[in-house]
């Protein structure tokens, strides 16, 4: 089935490489340059598949006899979008996510702009489409949303000059039979709540009584610590750690990125929830990172040697993701959430966990991008995602295209929303106190 190419955000690595120079698409190049650059960038996207496919044999296809069909099409080709067309057909030939060439104007709307990374500041809402209607789910507290009386459950009705619900139209229907979906949807629109510190946009919203509200908010500093890897856009990172009713551990990241900072504040609230009733580890909307991460936080949940989260399988080399135990680990019912904006990493953690027993995994089913990746700069301008690897979990079977499935589904509802319920974490959390009062 073909990638879409607007799917660009599922983070293990994001690479962009300082050696690509692209032209402006602003600057309309002559028909011969064109013509070029569509060329090299043809011959970069053929090679580096092939070198970096973790399958020599390449799963049955005859790479070269692609090449040759259909290299003379871009030489034909006199305009970008032409050439990006039959890069795109090379592409889905190969039956895989994780490959797609990504329109530079995708970088901007989805929120990762082109050239040094995402905007700094925010607005404090976290978005999830429901029913086709863009919800607040989450306000950060002190942030300008807050500060503007802004609730979970209001509906974004227009930012700017946009209405927000028509324009999400087109984008659900072209993505309506993917696990990408939600995913999609949410970052068209949180990517619109971002932008330079200090600039001010207006929203139009409803609030849990249907009224309209309009306000001008002004985008201050995001929530976290601005972290830079290598060419990864920097980003925000933070780790939000509590007891609920206190006897309930809950500890939630939005990345497994910044393991100096967040791992020593995970391991000193796991050492706090030795002696909880139960620990619900929050993964929703983490499109994920460094897997070392989620073996190093497994490492407080299983106590036998030698297990592992799964397999990460390259051309040359097996990397087994295994769980080195704590000195003293914790014993207690799990319970792992998940959504639709869950991906990479928060697969592989929460599908390890899954398959060796030891989590309950309450919400919807993620994304199912759980192949390690890159995105390069093509020399026309486009971006380009492709993996290095294949990956297997630890029951055997591949999660790439399927996601994990919650033992528990369940999902926020915009009267749940209004009302201030969590019915993910409600279940969660109902399940740990059954758990605990069985024994």
């Amino acid at each position: 089935m073909p990638v879409k190419p607007i799917v660009v955000a599922v983070v293990w690595v994001i690479a962009f490489s300082p050696a690509a120079v692209a032209a402006d698409p602003a600057e309309s190049p002559s028909i011969e340059r064109q013509q070029s650059i569509n060329l090299e960038s043809f011959d970069h996207v053929w090679t580096t598949i092939r070198d970096s496919h973790w399958d020599p044999e390449m799963g049955g296809i005859d790479w070269e006899a692609i090449r040759d069909e259909l290299r003379p099409k871009v030489e034909q080709a006199t305009d970008l979008a032409a050439a990006r067309a039959v890069m795109d057909e090379m592409i889905s030939r190969l039956e895989l996510s994780h490959y797609s060439i990504i329109p530079a104007e995708a970088y901007e709307l989805l929120g990762l702009p082109e050239g040094q990374g995402a905007q700094d500041g925010w607005a404090g809402i976290d978005v999830r489409v429901i029913d086709g209607r863009p919800l607040v789910t989450s306000v950060a507290e002190g942030s300008p949303a807050a500060e503007a009386g802004v609730r979970p459950g209001w509906e974004i009705a227009r930012i700017g000059d946009d209405e927000v619900a028509s324009s999400l139209e087109p984008i659900a229907a072209e993505f309506e039979d993917t696990l990408y979906l939600d995913y999609v949807l949410a970052s068209v629109v949180m990517g619109r709540l971002r932008g330079p510190v200090g600039d001010e946009i207006a929203l139009a919203l409803r609030d849990g009584a249907d009224r309209n509200v309009e306000i001008d908010v002004t985008f201050a500093e995001q929530r976290g610590e601005k972290v830079r890897m290598g060419y990864l856009p920097p980003r925000h990172v933070w780790i939000d750690t509590a007891h609920i009713d206190e006897t309930v551990g809950y500890v939630a990241f939005n990345m497994f990125i910044d393991p100096g900072r967040l791992m020593p504040v995970f391991n000193e609230a796991m050492e706090s929830f030795m002696n909880a009733d139960g620990l619900v580890i929050d993964l929703r909307g983490n499109p994920g990172g460094m897997p070392g991460m989620a073996m190093g936080m497994a490492g407080w949940l299983i106590s036998e040697k030698s297990r592992r989260l799964g397999t990460m399988i390259t051309r040359d080399t097996e990397l087994k993701l295994i769980v080195f135990p704590r000195p003293k680990t914790y014993s207690g019912p799990v319970a792992v959430l998940v959504d639709g904006l869950s991906g990479s990493c928060s697969e592989i953690m929460a599908g390890g966990l899954k398959d060796l027993g030891r989590a309950r995994i309450f919400g919807s089913r993620t994304m199912g991008a759980a192949l390690p990746s890159v995105i390069e700069k093509l020399p026309n301008g486009d971006g380009f995602q492709y993996a290095f690897a294949n990956y297997v979990s630890e029951g055997g079977e591949a999660l790439e295209g399927v996601g994990v499935i919650p033992h528990v589904e369940v999902a926020p509802s915009r009267d749940a929303l209004v009302s201030g319920r969590d019915p993910v974490l409600d279940a969660a959390v109902a399940w740990i106190r059954g758990e605990r009062a069985s024994r």
